[in-house]
Protein backbone atom coordinates (compact mmCIF):
# COMPACT_ATOMS: atom_id res chain seq x y z
CA UNK A 1 0.00 0.00 0.00
CA UNK A 2 1.54 3.37 -0.73
CA UNK A 3 1.94 5.64 2.00
CA UNK A 4 4.05 8.22 0.51
CA UNK A 5 2.49 11.71 1.34
CA UNK A 6 3.39 13.36 -1.96
CA UNK A 7 0.82 13.04 -4.25
CA UNK A 8 -0.25 13.72 -7.72
CA UNK A 9 -3.67 14.94 -8.45
CA UNK A 10 -4.85 14.65 -11.84
CA UNK A 11 -7.33 16.88 -12.77
CA UNK A 12 -10.54 15.17 -14.57
CA UNK A 13 -12.45 18.56 -15.19
CA UNK A 14 -9.00 19.56 -16.81
CA UNK A 15 -8.58 16.69 -19.04
CA UNK A 16 -11.97 16.20 -20.14
CA UNK A 17 -11.59 20.39 -20.96
CA UNK A 18 -8.30 19.18 -22.97
CA UNK A 19 -10.26 16.96 -24.86
CA UNK A 20 -12.90 18.67 -25.83
CA UNK A 21 -10.61 21.84 -26.98
CA UNK A 22 -9.15 19.56 -29.76
CA UNK A 23 -12.38 18.01 -30.55
CA UNK A 24 -13.81 21.47 -31.80
CA UNK A 25 -11.16 21.90 -34.00
CA UNK A 26 -11.72 18.10 -35.90
CA UNK A 27 -14.09 17.03 -38.69
CA UNK A 28 -17.02 14.86 -36.76
CA UNK A 29 -16.04 12.03 -38.48
CA UNK A 30 -12.59 12.17 -37.49
CA UNK A 31 -11.34 9.66 -34.46
CA UNK A 32 -9.69 10.43 -31.54
CA UNK A 33 -6.44 8.07 -30.37
CA UNK A 34 -5.35 9.01 -26.71
CA UNK A 35 -2.02 8.51 -26.08
CA UNK A 36 -1.60 7.42 -22.43
CA UNK A 37 2.52 5.31 -22.59
CA UNK A 38 4.45 6.30 -19.88
CA UNK A 39 1.83 5.84 -16.99
CA UNK A 40 -0.62 8.75 -19.15
CA UNK A 41 3.01 11.14 -19.43
CA UNK A 42 3.70 10.45 -15.58
CA UNK A 43 0.02 10.21 -14.34
CA UNK A 44 -1.77 6.61 -14.26
CA UNK A 45 -2.76 5.37 -17.36
CA UNK A 46 -5.21 3.09 -16.22
CA UNK A 47 -7.14 5.98 -14.45
CA UNK A 48 -6.75 8.07 -17.89
CA UNK A 49 -7.71 5.25 -19.56
CA UNK A 50 -10.92 4.60 -17.63
CA UNK A 51 -11.84 8.07 -17.32
CA UNK A 52 -11.62 8.85 -21.20
CA UNK A 53 -13.01 5.50 -22.37
CA UNK A 54 -16.37 6.57 -23.44
CA UNK A 55 -15.01 9.43 -24.99
CA UNK A 56 -12.34 8.27 -27.20
CA UNK A 57 -12.43 5.71 -30.26
CA UNK A 58 -8.16 4.08 -29.66
CA UNK A 59 -5.51 4.54 -26.77
CA UNK A 60 -2.31 3.75 -27.43
CA UNK A 61 0.79 2.68 -25.13
CA UNK A 62 4.51 2.40 -26.28
CA UNK A 63 5.09 -1.14 -25.01
CA UNK A 64 3.07 -3.93 -24.52
CA UNK A 65 3.28 -4.43 -20.40
CA UNK A 66 1.42 -1.05 -20.53
CA UNK A 67 -1.57 -2.60 -22.46
CA UNK A 68 -1.40 -5.34 -20.79
CA UNK A 69 -2.04 -3.04 -17.68
CA UNK A 70 -5.18 -2.02 -19.26
CA UNK A 71 -6.67 -4.64 -20.52
CA UNK A 72 -6.22 -6.31 -16.87
CA UNK A 73 -8.48 -3.12 -15.67
CA UNK A 74 -11.19 -4.03 -17.61
CA UNK A 75 -10.54 -1.44 -20.75
CA UNK A 76 -12.20 -2.43 -23.89
CA UNK A 77 -11.37 0.20 -26.15
CA UNK A 78 -8.98 -0.78 -29.05
CA UNK A 79 -5.38 -0.48 -27.83
CA UNK A 80 -2.70 0.39 -30.11
CA UNK A 81 1.02 -1.12 -29.06
CA UNK A 82 3.33 1.41 -30.85
CA UNK A 83 6.70 -0.04 -29.79
CA UNK A 84 5.65 -4.15 -30.10
CA UNK A 85 9.02 -6.64 -29.96
CA UNK A 86 9.10 -9.92 -31.19
CA UNK A 87 9.10 -11.69 -27.72
CA UNK A 88 5.70 -9.72 -26.51
CA UNK A 89 3.58 -11.13 -28.95
CA UNK A 90 2.16 -13.92 -27.75
CA UNK A 91 0.79 -11.56 -24.82
CA UNK A 92 -0.37 -9.20 -27.36
CA UNK A 93 -2.87 -11.91 -29.26
CA UNK A 94 -3.28 -12.86 -25.37
CA UNK A 95 -4.78 -9.84 -24.25
CA UNK A 96 -6.40 -8.83 -27.74
CA UNK A 97 -3.62 -5.81 -28.11
CA UNK A 98 -2.89 -4.35 -32.01
CA UNK A 99 0.44 -4.13 -32.92
CA UNK A 100 2.04 -1.74 -34.63
CA UNK A 101 4.47 -3.45 -37.34
CA UNK A 102 6.86 -1.34 -38.19
CA UNK A 103 9.47 -3.66 -39.80
CA UNK A 104 9.98 -6.72 -42.44
CA UNK A 105 11.54 -8.53 -38.71
CA UNK A 106 8.52 -8.18 -36.57
CA UNK A 107 6.02 -8.37 -39.71
CA UNK A 108 6.87 -11.69 -40.58
CA UNK A 109 7.32 -13.02 -37.02
CA UNK A 110 3.73 -11.92 -36.37
CA UNK A 111 2.40 -13.27 -39.33
CA UNK A 112 4.17 -16.78 -38.56
CA UNK A 113 2.51 -16.43 -34.93
CA UNK A 114 -1.08 -16.39 -36.79
CA UNK A 115 -0.37 -18.59 -38.97
CA UNK A 116 0.37 -21.34 -35.75
CA UNK A 117 -2.54 -20.46 -33.69
CA UNK A 118 -3.96 -19.68 -36.54
CA UNK A 119 -5.77 -16.05 -36.26
CA UNK A 120 -8.87 -14.54 -38.57
CA UNK A 121 -8.54 -11.32 -39.85
CA UNK A 122 -6.34 -10.04 -36.52
CA UNK A 123 -6.13 -6.38 -36.41
CA UNK A 124 -2.59 -4.96 -37.09
CA UNK A 125 -1.08 -1.32 -38.01
CA UNK A 126 1.71 -0.61 -40.62
CA UNK A 127 3.97 1.86 -39.74
CA UNK A 128 5.74 4.11 -42.64
CA UNK A 129 8.71 6.37 -42.07
CA UNK A 130 8.74 9.70 -43.68
CA UNK A 131 11.49 12.08 -41.94
CA UNK A 132 11.77 10.85 -38.21
CA UNK A 133 13.74 7.75 -38.92
CA UNK A 134 12.76 6.24 -35.63
CA UNK A 135 10.53 3.37 -36.73
CA UNK A 136 8.69 2.31 -39.90
CA UNK A 137 8.47 0.83 -43.37
CA UNK A 138 10.26 2.65 -46.09
CA UNK A 139 8.08 3.46 -49.04
CA UNK A 140 9.93 1.09 -51.46
CA UNK A 141 8.56 -1.84 -48.62
CA UNK A 142 5.19 -1.74 -50.42
CA UNK A 143 5.42 -4.19 -52.79
CA UNK A 144 6.75 -6.80 -50.36
CA UNK A 145 4.25 -6.37 -47.71
CA UNK A 146 0.98 -5.95 -50.15
CA UNK A 147 2.37 -9.20 -51.62
CA UNK A 148 2.88 -11.14 -48.12
CA UNK A 149 -1.00 -9.59 -47.27
CA UNK A 150 -2.73 -10.80 -50.23
CA UNK A 151 -1.55 -14.25 -49.53
CA UNK A 152 -2.51 -14.58 -45.90
CA UNK A 153 -6.52 -14.13 -43.80
CA UNK A 154 -5.21 -13.66 -40.73
CA UNK A 155 -4.48 -10.53 -40.32
CA UNK A 156 -6.23 -7.20 -41.10
CA UNK A 157 -4.58 -3.90 -41.92
CA UNK A 158 -6.98 -1.28 -39.68
CA UNK A 159 -4.40 1.38 -39.85
CA UNK A 160 -1.06 2.47 -41.53
CA UNK A 161 0.51 5.40 -39.89
CA UNK A 162 3.42 7.71 -39.73
CA UNK A 163 4.96 10.28 -36.90
CA UNK A 164 5.66 13.82 -37.35
CA UNK A 165 9.21 14.96 -37.00
CA UNK A 166 8.45 18.42 -36.46
CA UNK A 167 4.96 19.46 -36.55
CA UNK A 168 5.46 22.50 -33.69
CA UNK A 169 7.85 24.37 -35.77
CA UNK A 170 7.09 26.51 -38.31
CA UNK A 171 10.48 26.96 -39.57
CA UNK A 172 10.22 23.41 -40.65
CA UNK A 173 6.65 23.30 -42.12
CA UNK A 174 7.65 22.29 -45.59
CA UNK A 175 9.24 19.20 -44.04
CA UNK A 176 6.40 18.18 -42.27
CA UNK A 177 4.35 19.41 -45.92
CA UNK A 178 6.67 16.87 -47.76
CA UNK A 179 5.98 13.95 -45.11
CA UNK A 180 2.40 14.49 -45.19
CA UNK A 181 2.74 13.98 -48.79
CA UNK A 182 4.60 11.47 -48.88
CA UNK A 183 2.40 9.63 -46.29
CA UNK A 184 -1.10 10.57 -48.73
CA UNK A 185 1.23 8.57 -51.57
CA UNK A 186 1.92 5.64 -49.44
CA UNK A 187 -1.45 5.38 -48.50
CA UNK A 188 -2.81 5.44 -52.07
CA UNK A 189 -0.68 2.13 -52.96
CA UNK A 190 -2.49 0.44 -50.23
CA UNK A 191 -5.93 1.42 -51.10
CA UNK A 192 -5.23 1.16 -54.70
CA UNK A 193 -4.21 -2.90 -54.62
CA UNK A 194 -5.92 -3.73 -50.77
CA UNK A 195 -10.08 -4.56 -50.89
CA UNK A 196 -10.58 -2.64 -48.17
CA UNK A 197 -9.59 0.92 -46.66
CA UNK A 198 -7.60 0.61 -43.61
CA UNK A 199 -7.51 3.71 -41.70
CA UNK A 200 -5.23 6.74 -41.95
CA UNK A 201 -3.66 8.63 -39.13
CA UNK A 202 -0.32 11.28 -39.32
CA UNK A 203 -1.03 14.05 -36.31
CA UNK A 204 -0.26 14.34 -33.69
CA UNK A 205 -1.11 17.32 -30.89
CA UNK A 206 1.10 19.67 -33.08
CA UNK A 207 -0.08 18.59 -35.96
CA UNK A 208 -3.97 18.83 -35.27
CA UNK A 209 -3.05 22.61 -34.34
CA UNK A 210 -0.93 23.34 -37.40
CA UNK A 211 -2.07 20.81 -40.12
CA UNK A 212 -5.71 20.50 -40.02
CA UNK A 213 -6.19 20.00 -43.66
CA UNK A 214 -4.25 16.35 -42.85
CA UNK A 215 -6.61 14.56 -40.29
CA UNK A 216 -7.74 11.46 -42.41
CA UNK A 217 -9.53 9.49 -40.65
CA UNK A 218 -8.10 9.54 -37.23
CA UNK A 219 -5.60 11.91 -35.08
CA UNK A 220 -3.33 11.17 -31.63
CA UNK A 221 -3.44 13.26 -28.74
CA UNK A 222 -0.68 13.12 -26.57
CA UNK A 223 0.88 16.04 -24.50
CA UNK A 224 -2.24 18.24 -25.67
CA UNK A 225 -4.46 16.17 -23.12
CA UNK A 226 -2.15 16.97 -20.32
CA UNK A 227 -2.24 20.76 -20.92
CA UNK A 228 0.17 21.52 -23.69
CA UNK A 229 0.18 22.84 -26.71
CA UNK A 230 2.51 23.79 -29.27
CA UNK A 231 2.99 27.67 -28.48
CA UNK A 232 2.31 29.58 -25.64
CA UNK A 233 -0.98 30.85 -27.28
CA UNK A 234 -2.44 27.18 -27.44
CA UNK A 235 -1.32 26.31 -24.32
CA UNK A 236 -2.90 29.06 -22.71
CA UNK A 237 -6.60 27.52 -24.08
CA UNK A 238 -5.54 24.27 -22.17
CA UNK A 239 -5.70 22.92 -18.62
CA UNK A 240 -2.78 21.63 -16.40
CA UNK A 241 -3.72 18.41 -15.39
CA UNK A 242 -1.28 17.27 -13.01
CA UNK A 243 -1.07 18.83 -9.96
CA UNK A 244 1.95 18.19 -7.58
CA UNK A 245 1.59 18.33 -3.98
CA UNK A 246 3.86 17.21 -0.74
CA UNK A 247 4.03 18.58 3.02
CA UNK A 248 6.75 20.13 5.36
CA UNK A 249 8.03 17.16 7.22
CA UNK A 250 10.39 19.28 9.36
CA UNK A 251 11.10 22.76 9.79
CA UNK A 252 14.95 24.13 11.08
CA UNK A 253 16.62 27.11 12.32
CA UNK A 254 19.73 27.68 10.31
CA UNK A 255 22.28 29.82 11.85
CA UNK A 256 25.01 32.08 9.91
CA UNK A 257 27.56 29.84 8.12
CA UNK A 258 25.81 26.83 8.64
CA UNK A 259 25.15 25.07 5.30
CA UNK A 260 21.95 23.02 4.30
CA UNK A 261 21.94 19.65 2.12
CA UNK A 262 24.95 17.57 0.40
CA UNK A 263 28.19 18.64 -0.47
CA UNK A 264 27.06 22.08 1.67
CA UNK A 265 25.89 23.80 -1.50
CA UNK A 266 23.58 26.32 0.49
CA UNK A 267 25.48 28.86 2.90
CA UNK A 268 23.12 30.84 5.36
CA UNK A 269 24.66 34.53 5.52
CA UNK A 270 21.32 35.29 7.72
CA UNK A 271 19.47 33.23 10.53
CA UNK A 272 17.11 31.06 8.30
CA UNK A 273 14.15 29.53 8.51
CA UNK A 274 14.31 26.12 6.20
CA UNK A 275 11.42 23.09 5.70
CA UNK A 276 12.36 19.87 4.50
CA UNK A 277 9.47 18.24 2.08
CA UNK A 278 9.60 14.43 1.42
CA UNK A 279 10.78 14.46 -2.76
CA UNK A 280 13.59 14.48 -4.78
CA UNK A 281 15.39 12.94 -7.35
CA UNK A 282 14.00 9.25 -6.46
CA UNK A 283 10.22 10.76 -6.79
CA UNK A 284 10.95 12.55 -10.32
CA UNK A 285 12.68 15.98 -9.19
CA UNK A 286 15.55 16.80 -11.14
CA UNK A 287 19.06 17.53 -8.85
CA UNK A 288 19.27 20.47 -11.43
CA UNK A 289 16.64 22.59 -10.42
CA UNK A 290 17.98 22.97 -6.96
CA UNK A 291 20.20 26.17 -5.21
CA UNK A 292 17.36 28.38 -6.04
CA UNK A 293 16.94 27.79 -9.62
CA UNK A 294 13.69 26.58 -8.68
CA UNK A 295 10.75 27.08 -5.67
CA UNK A 296 7.46 25.23 -3.91
CA UNK A 297 4.86 27.10 -3.52
CA UNK A 298 3.96 26.78 0.77
CA UNK A 299 0.34 29.14 1.60
CA UNK A 300 0.63 30.80 -1.30
CA UNK A 301 3.95 32.27 -1.23
CA UNK A 302 7.47 31.07 -3.23
CA UNK A 303 9.83 29.17 -1.10
CA UNK A 304 13.21 28.63 -3.06
CA UNK A 305 14.67 24.69 -3.16
CA UNK A 306 18.33 26.12 -1.56
CA UNK A 307 20.98 22.96 -1.52
CA UNK A 308 20.98 19.74 -3.92
CA UNK A 309 18.13 17.85 -4.30
CA UNK A 310 18.74 14.74 -2.33
CA UNK A 311 17.10 11.56 -3.48
CA UNK A 312 13.96 11.44 -0.89
CA UNK A 313 13.32 15.06 0.22
CA UNK A 314 14.63 18.61 -0.81
CA UNK A 315 15.10 21.68 1.85
CA UNK A 316 13.36 25.16 0.87
CA UNK A 317 13.88 28.75 2.80
CA UNK A 318 10.37 29.68 4.52
CA UNK A 319 12.08 32.20 6.66
CA UNK A 320 9.32 35.23 5.38
CA UNK A 321 6.55 32.18 5.11
CA UNK A 322 4.25 31.63 8.42
CA UNK A 323 3.86 27.93 8.25
CA UNK A 324 3.85 24.84 10.46
CA UNK A 325 5.03 21.13 9.85
CA UNK A 326 2.26 19.15 8.05
CA UNK A 327 1.44 22.31 5.91
CA UNK A 328 0.66 21.32 2.76
CA UNK A 329 3.23 22.32 -0.43
CA UNK A 330 2.52 22.61 -3.58
CA UNK A 331 5.42 21.46 -6.32
CA UNK A 332 3.45 22.28 -9.87
CA UNK A 333 0.34 22.85 -10.47
CA UNK A 334 0.16 25.61 -13.46
CA UNK A 335 1.82 25.16 -16.78
CA UNK A 336 4.01 28.31 -15.66
CA UNK A 337 5.32 25.40 -13.06
CA UNK A 338 5.98 22.84 -15.03
CA UNK A 339 7.90 25.12 -17.86
CA UNK A 340 10.08 26.84 -15.01
CA UNK A 341 11.19 23.25 -13.69
CA UNK A 342 11.52 21.86 -17.21
CA UNK A 343 13.57 24.93 -18.29
CA UNK A 344 16.10 24.89 -15.20
CA UNK A 345 16.44 21.34 -15.74
CA UNK A 346 17.11 21.81 -19.49
CA UNK A 347 14.45 19.88 -20.57
CA UNK A 348 10.97 19.85 -21.90
CA UNK A 349 7.36 19.58 -20.13
CA UNK A 350 7.06 16.11 -21.47
CA UNK A 351 10.53 14.89 -19.59
CA UNK A 352 9.35 16.49 -15.87
CA UNK A 353 5.77 14.72 -16.15
CA UNK A 354 7.39 11.73 -17.24
CA UNK A 355 9.92 11.68 -14.75
CA UNK A 356 7.11 11.39 -11.42
CA UNK A 357 7.82 8.07 -10.32
CA UNK A 358 5.76 5.03 -9.20
CA UNK A 359 5.81 5.78 -5.56
CA UNK A 360 4.19 8.93 -5.52
CA UNK A 361 0.51 8.50 -5.30
CA UNK A 362 -1.76 8.90 -8.08
CA UNK A 363 -5.22 10.21 -7.53
CA UNK A 364 -8.46 11.16 -9.69
CA UNK A 365 -10.22 14.25 -9.15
Amino acid sequence: MNNHVTVLEIDGNALEHNLNYFKQKLQTETKILAVVKAEGYGSDAVKIAKFLENRVDYFAVAYTHEGVALRKAEIKTPILVLHPLTQNLQAIVDYRLEPNLYSFKIFEAFLKLADEIPLMNYPIHLKFNTGLNRLGFWHTDIPQILSTLKETTHVKVHSLFSHLAASEDAEEQEFTLHQIHNFAYISQQFYKYLDYKPMLHVLNTSGILNFPEAQFDMVRIGIGLYGFGNDEQETSQLKNTHNLKSIISQIHFIEPGETVGYNRAFIAKTRTKTATIPIGHADGLSRKIGNKKCFVLINNQKAPIIGNVCMDMIMVDITKINCDEGDEVIIFNSQEMIKQISNSAETIPYETLTAISHRVKKMLK
